[in-house]
């Protein structure tokens, strides 16, 4: 949720902070106060498009935050590695909500500190703009992805995304709950289009393809002729380095052995007593002491010595005689240099080479478009395509059932809301292209279809309803996905929701948006104190005039809470414009009587 918004020097906001309800928080405030400066904070620091015109008067920069906690689930989803490729979210993670924004933060090189994530912008007065994510710059691109997944703005500007079918599918798979079904169409529908890129590979190939399917298989060939053994060249090396050494490794290994004992060699014994017979006449010496104590411990360790050097001499007269031949080193040198030459066509290493050949063999399997190949191939295509075709009547399925749930129940919502005589029906049609139906997300096209009033034709949402309209058929939209699904893990702002709304319709659609402040965060600018006295904070947007010293910066708009009786005045003001005893005990009254109990989402529609 959005835990708090921090302004300066945007438009006629010097500074500001304001810390939203969990629940239900309403903006309020004369008209033409600056209640619309709050939602160009939020677009700003959601990637909106920078405008110098918005920096006050007389300052460089302005400058906007938003601080979105998140639930411990979300944060934990990071490192979960429970991800798939399906789902109405993010499409490479397959989270949606806090948890998509916590992937895509992740991804951007940032990770949530203390639960808590921090999304800025500022724009300079010259018109240049920076995003920053959790203290580090991003491109605004990321902080749009990530807000894109914590916010929904329902306003007149924003209803207009709600108008492609791309952001309708998502939401009815969001209330449909087929997560499940669309994941196992994505995995057929992956493996479907891998062989189509395969085989439009195939297709495809001219001369050069050919020409590099000859190569690869030369290739081959001589990599299999030689045969080449990991660290085979090396081994060589090694060897060869013995031969040609094999004259000082005589002498010297000759040597040490005479040195060490005499028997391993033909030395003459006259030469002098080795080191093994030396050594034994010491022990032979020291056992003879007839005191005990250091002496035998002595001689225990000389006989351990002993041992060790018997070791060496093993070792050593191993290697005596082992150096090969002249006719060996012609055989080492010629296969050295054939592995070389196979190193640097296709090494570094030996192990190199082989993993090449291992990859040429796969790939020229695909060079071969030999017609028996293609048609295997095809063959493979056409089960993988019934596959995929099943899996997207059973998603087709669950869509039908869900949109015609969803329709009925928005509708049913309009009718508290205003919209009497409006309607929505939630079409969801074949794709009309015989050739090949499926597409990345089903067969399916989804139509919001809405009717404004009776007797209207049905044209598609976004093309037929006004701001206000629109942002009421959002919130019985929202309602209907929450009493579904339960929260929706995000942060809803209306604005215009009331407009053209007042007196008993005007309570229900301030009960409406409470109750679904139940199961989400909810945060709408209203001037009707018969939706404000829902909230559960309520922040009022007041202009003031410019110190006198200050005259030339214009008009300052300050954002303050209100409580106790000062919210009471408030809503006095907007039920009225005045404060009078009786003004201010309709506003006591209207906020008692918007303190009943409200259903828990899924009980039913509010006022039940």
């Amino acid at each position: 949720m959005l835990e708090e918004l921090d302004i300066r020097n945007l438009g006629p906001i010097r500074e500001a902070t304001i810390a939203p309800a969990a629940g239900m928080t309403a903006i309020t405030g004369e008209t033409g106060a600056g209640k619309s400066m709050l939602l160009s904070a939020i677009r700003l620091v959601s990637g909106g498009a920078a405008e110098s015109s918005r920096v006050s008067a007389g300052a460089d920069e302005a400058w906007a935050q938003a601080i979105f906690a998140l639930s411990d689930d979300a944060v934990a989803s990071e490192h979960s590695g429970d991800t798939n490729d399906a789902g109405s979210g993010d499409a490479d993670s397959g989270f949606t909500g806090a948890a998509a924004a916590v992937a895509k933060a992740h991804d951007a090189g940032v990770d949530p500190e203390d639960g808590e994530l921090f999304l800025s912008r500022t724009v300079r007065a010259s018109g240049r703009s920076r995003a920053v994510l959790g203290g580090k710059s991003v491109p605004r691109s990321v902080l749009g992805a990530i807000a894109g997944e914590l916010v929904t703005i329902h306003g007149q500007t924003d209803q207009l995304k709600i108008a492609a079918s791309s952001r309708q599918r998502e939401f009815l798979d969001r209330v449909a709950g087929d997560e499940a079904e669309l994941a196992a169409y994505r995995k057929a529908w992956d493996a479907l289009a891998a062989m189509d890129e395969r085989l439009e590979r195939l297709r495809s190939q001219e001369s050069s393809a050919r020409q590099q399917a000859d190569y690869l298989r030369e290739s081959i060939d001589r990599i299999n002729r030689i045969d080449p053994q990991p660290g085979e060249d090396e081994e060589l090396k090694a060897r060869r380095e013995r031969i040609e050494n094999a004259a000082d490794i005589a002498q010297g290994v000759g040597s040490a052995l005479g040195a060490l004992d005499a028997s391993q060699v033909d030395v003459d014994a006259a030469d002098g007593a080795s080191a093994v017979e030396l050594i034994n006449h010491a022990v032979t010496s020291l056992r003879a002491i007839r005191v005990g104590g250091t002496f035998s411990e002595q001689a225990d360790r000389l006989e351990s010595i002993n041992a060790d050097l018997g070791d060496v001499v093993f070792a050593l007269s191993q290697e005596l005689g082992d150096e090969g031949s002249v006719e060996d080193l012609d055989q080492i040198n010629g296969r050295i240099h054939e592995l070389g030459d196979l190193a640097r066509r296709w090494g570094p290493t030996l192990a190199d080479v082989l993993a090449w050949r291992d990859k040429a063999a796969f790939d020229l399997e695909d060079l071969d478009a030999s017609p028996e190949k293609v048609a295997e191939l095809e063959s493979e295509r056409q089960t993988l395509y019934d596959a995929a075709l099943a899996a997207a009547d059973v998603l087709s399925a669950a869509r039908v059932a869900a949109a015609a749930d969803l329709g009925a129940r928005v509708t049913e919502e309009l009718g508290s809301l205003a919209m009497l005589g409006a309607s929505l029906e939630v079409r969801v049609t074949p794709r009309d292209k015989a050739d090949d139906p499926l597409g990345p997300y089903g067969r399916d096209d989804i139509a919001f279809l809405f009717t404004p009033f009776e007797g209207s034709p049905q044209l598609p949402m976004g093309k037929s309803a006004s701001g206000g309209e629109l942002s009421r058929l959002m919130l019985a939209l929202e309602l209907v996905a929450a009493d579904t699904r339960g929260g929706a893990d995000q942060t809803f702002i209306f604005d215009e929701v009331d407009a053209g709304v007042g007196g008993k319709t005007a309570v229900e659609l301030g009960k409406r948006l409470a109750r679904l402040a139940r199961s989400a965060q909810v945060i709408v600018v209203t001037h009707l104190a018969q939706v404000a006295s829902w909230a559960d904070a309520q922040f009022v947007v007041t202009k003031e005039p410019p110190d006198a010293d200050d005259d030339d910066l214009g008009v300052v708009t300050t954002i303050a809470e209100v409580n106790g009786e000062t919210r009471v005045h408030e809503i006095a003001r907007m039920l009225s414009g005045s404060e009078s005893e009786a003004s201010l005990d309709h506003a006591r009254e209207l906020l008692s009587d918007s303190r009943l109990t409200l259903p828990l989402a899924g009980a039913g529609a509010a006022g039940d």
